[in-house]
């Protein structure tokens, strides 16, 4: 608004001057940047008549170079604004038409050139001429890099982000969108809400809604003090895909309905339609989750919307309004104009987004299902998933990895629905248990590879490390923190964002087979968890057959779980007063003995007493089993997928101990030093060593690993879940990025084996982390625990580990004398 005010100032006092070449050309050059300013502030319209205004007084001039260049200029903003609205071919025509008329009069700077070769680049790329585009954004960069242009640089480099993810490489998208940042920051600050922009595109394409949601609140209160209007709309498009991701409907709606309207006052059709569509699906997800009938008009509005924007060349959004129709006419019973619908969608191409392409997928399930055709229902969810996989492969960190499973979720639940409907016998309990390794845990099926060194990394790590013990200092002295949160909280930001692409998290393993996981278990028994809706049941392993064992409500157990997880952490202090001791444990034993009743009664005939290995299902995860009666005492481990547990189970490393003993614990020194009397040759590292290069040093390539200190579960960021040592934090990204992470570890800290469950039942915390990793097995409270009954549960696990005894079995035993008050679990390989 200040640019437009100062133009037209510029303007009055260039219209009271002469009319020489000199001054024509100066009011052509200011009525150029009326337009463009105008329009993107208010309307298109306005735009293109600033530019007709500059185009008549440029017809004054005598011809030239001067002319050409000026006319060049002109043509230029025109098919800016041509691509601002949505008219694509017709932009794309003009810039081809410039260029060679700006190769010919080769101007000193270069600046002219550069600057219509990337925005001629970014049509490309809008039009998915993704090589074309590449070839101008590097021609854009080369130029002004020979010019010192740093801010078209910037610009270029945030185009080859926009290239990237239409590619699908979400990694190298964030990465060349970083690059922009750091150059736009002090040459361009007004460009960088654009970036945020799409830096959130590409992590809904990865299902980080929530990260996604942030970069977008941060953009828009800047983008609504420029008025820039386009950019504005924009962004509350995609804030209203992130708030759907994240279930928020109304926000979403509400969102769409004033992009919309932004948009229609830009003359922009295109991009009205498409808000258009984010507030259809708003309505449409709605009526789905309600399991009512919905209206007949909606499916009729997404059809008609699927037709104006196939017109206006919307090639994947028409084919996503056409599915969402699809699937809210199989819900009205339309079977017929359901497939006539879906029979109308294109194929995908290379450039149609992840998630586009598993909506089609889930309509042509979610038919055959209708039509009785369920083999082909899960050919759709097989494939869909498989395609999916391939798209995961190409994520870097471990946060891009677990989000992208959000977009296969309802086709899982779907595959894994349909054959717990029909499952009957040891071959529907076998071909169950398969579709439940292709739906879970993906994360934990990738070799872990090697990280690679970032120093920009390590130095947010660094500072976090520093910040998170001084914010402890100001606590206890009674000072003020707020300032130390806030930097903690954007250095934890910076550092998840460099994770994203800094280092592949690791390669893919094949999902086990039935069989294969049948040969690991040798005795043991495995107890797979399966929900669908409010129903659980279990498929059970046990020498070399498969069963299908049908429990009660899922619900149900997941509430009394929660009940006695708060039970077990009020039990927890170690001078609890008597009576409260004798009323909560009473409660506790309740609530276990019913989670019993639920979840293991009816299994006890398949059971027996042999060892076992659990897979659970959402909270359960969080279930201290060992509680349950007629586990006490019982060998069990808990893995997050039979695939993890198959990894985990193989290849025993080297005995090496090393003893850990961190800050601020009562007892941990002597706790620490008492079981060097159980391990003498282990190394220690407490006092003042306990520090966390020392740590990670000791930890690297041991075998068993033995960690006393003070932690927290980090549930919005598990790679961020911590130990306190005495320089401050050790995370669990560290932790997970050793060379060679522990065999075994043991975290005597209270609540380390808690995880925050992720899309497709990822469990990670600081535990999940180290198992992803490569540790085989960790052993970790999930509930608060008492000092005192920390130590007596780890002086008499070691004992048993010492003499050769597996983890799972020496736990079962260190654990069975207080199974409330010890609430620790064998994850992993056990």
């Amino acid at each position: 608004m200040e640019a437009i005010r100062l133009l037209r100032q510029a303007l009055r006092a260039l219209e009271e001057g002469g009319e020489g070449p000199e001054w024509i050309g100066a009011r052509v050059r200011v009525l150029i940047s009326l337009a463009l300013a105008t329009a993107e502030v208010g309307s298109t319209v306005e735009g293109f008549r600033g530019l007709k205004r500059a185009q008549a007084q440029l017809d004054l001039l005598p011809d030239g170079a001067r002319r050409q260049e000026l006319q060049a200029v002109v043509s230029g903003q025109r098919a800016l604004l041509l691509f601002r609205v949505g008219r694509l071919a017709e932009s794309l025509a003009l810039f081809d038409a410039i260029i060679p008329t700006l190769e010919r009069l080769d101007e000193g700077d270069g600046l002219l050139l550069a600057r219509t070769v990337l925005n001629r680049a970014q049509i490309h790329a809008e039009m998915s001429n993704l090589d074309a585009a590449s070839r101008d954004f590097d021609r854009a960069i080369k130029l002004a890099a020979e010019h010192d242009h740093t801010r078209l640089e910037g610009k270029a480099r945030h185009g080859l982000g926009d290239l990237a993810q239409l590619a699908g490489d979400i990694p190298g998208a964030l990465r060349h969108y970083d690059e922009a940042t750091r150059i736009l920051e002090s040459a361009a600050p007004g460009w960088l809400a654009r970036v945020r922009i799409d830096q959130a595109r590409a992590l809904l394409v990865a299902g980080l809604a929530e990260e996604a949601a942030r970069h977008l609140d941060e953009a828009l209160p800047e983008l609504r003090r420029n008025r820039v209007i386009q950019d504005v709309a924009e962004a509350e498009v995609a804030r209203a895909a992130a708030a759907l991701l994240e279930g928020d409907i109304a926000l979403a709606r509400k969102l769409a309905v004033t992009a919309r309207r932004r948009f229609l006052r830009r003359g922009n059709a295109p991009w009205a339609e498409v808000a258009a569509l984010t507030r259809h699906r708003a309505d449409a997800m709605e009526a789905l989750e309600s399991g009512a009938r919905p209206p007949a008009r909606l499916p009729s509005g997404l059809v008609r919307l699927a037709e104006r924007l196939a017109g206006l060349g919307l090639r994947d959004e028409a084919a996503a309004a056409r599915l969402l129709a699809v699937r809210l006419l199989l819900r009205r019973g339309e079977v017929d104009a359901a497939a006539a619908q879906l029979a109308r969608v294109p194929r995908p191409r290379r450039t149609t987004p992840v998630d586009h392409r598993m909506l089609l997928r889930l309509c042509r399930a979610e038919l055959a299902v209708a039509t009785g055709r369920t083999r082909s229902a899960l050919a759709q969810a097989r494939g869909g998933l498989t395609e999916l996989g391939w798209a995961r492969d190409r994520m870097g960190g471990l946060d891009l990895l677990c989000g992208t499973a959000v977009h296969g979720q309802e086709l899982g639940a779907l595959a894994v629905g349909l054959v717990l409907d029909t499952a009957t016998g040891e071959g529907g309990a076998r071909r169950l248990f398969a579709w439940q390794e292709r739906t879970r845990a993906q994360v934990y099926r990738y070799e872990p590879m090697p990280a690679i060194d970032d120093p920009v990394l390590a130095k947010h790590i660094t500072e976090m490390r520093h910040v998170q013990r001084t914010v402890q200092q100001h606590r206890l002295a009674g000072r003020s923190v707020a300032a130390l949160e806030q930097r903690y909280a954007w250095l934890q930001r910076e550092a998840s964002r460099l994770g994203w692409y800094t280092s592949r998290w690791g390669r893919p393993r094949p999902v086990s087979s039935p069989e294969e996981v049948a040969d690991t278990l040798g005795h043991r028994v495995l107890v797979s968890l399966v929900g669908h809706g409010d129903a659980l049941a279990a498929v059970v392993v046990r020498d070399g057959r498969f069963r299908l064992v049908r429990l009660g409500s899922l619900g149900e157990a997941e509430e009394t779980a929660q009940q006695l997880h708060a039970d077990l952490d009020a039990l927890a202090p170690d001078h609890l007063p008597a009576a409260l001791a004798t009323a909560v444990t009473a409660s506790a034993r309740r609530r276990a003995a019913a989670l019993d009743d639920l979840l293991i009664r009816p299994l006890r005939g398949v059971l027996g007493d042999r060892e076992l290995v659990i897979i659970p299902t959402g909270s359960l995860h969080a279930l201290p089993w060992g509680a349950l009666p007629t586990l006490r005492g019982r060998a069990l481990s808990i893995a997050p997928s039979a695939t993890a547990w198959v990894a985990a189970a193989s290849n025993p490393g080297p005995e090496s101990v090393v003893l850990v003993g961190g800050p601020g614990v009562p007892g941990a020194v002597g706790e620490v030093r008492q079981l060097r009397s159980v391990y003498p040759n282990a190394s220690i590292v407490d006092g003042e060593l306990a520090t966390s290069a020392n740590v990670l040093s000791a930890l690297d390539g041991s075998g068993v690993a033995h960690l006393v200190a003070h932690g927290a579960h980090e549930p919005a960021n598990a790679l961020f879940s911590r130990l306190d040592l005495v320089d401050g934090p050790l995370f669990a990204h560290e932790a997970a990025r050793l060379a060679k992470p522990p065999e075994r570890v043991v975290l005597a800290a209270c609540e380390l084996a808690l995880s925050h469950i992720r899309p497709g039942e990822e469990a990670l915390g600081f535990a999940g982390a180290l198992l992803a990793s490569g540790s085989r097995t960790v052993v970790g409270a999930v509930a608060r625990v008492g000092d005192g009954a920390a130590a007596e549960a780890m002086a008499d696990l070691h004992r048993q580990l010492a003499a050769g005894t597996s983890p799972a079995v020496a736990l079962a035993e260190a654990t069975a004398a207080d199974p409330l008050r010890r609430p620790f679990l064998c994850l992993g390989a056990g």
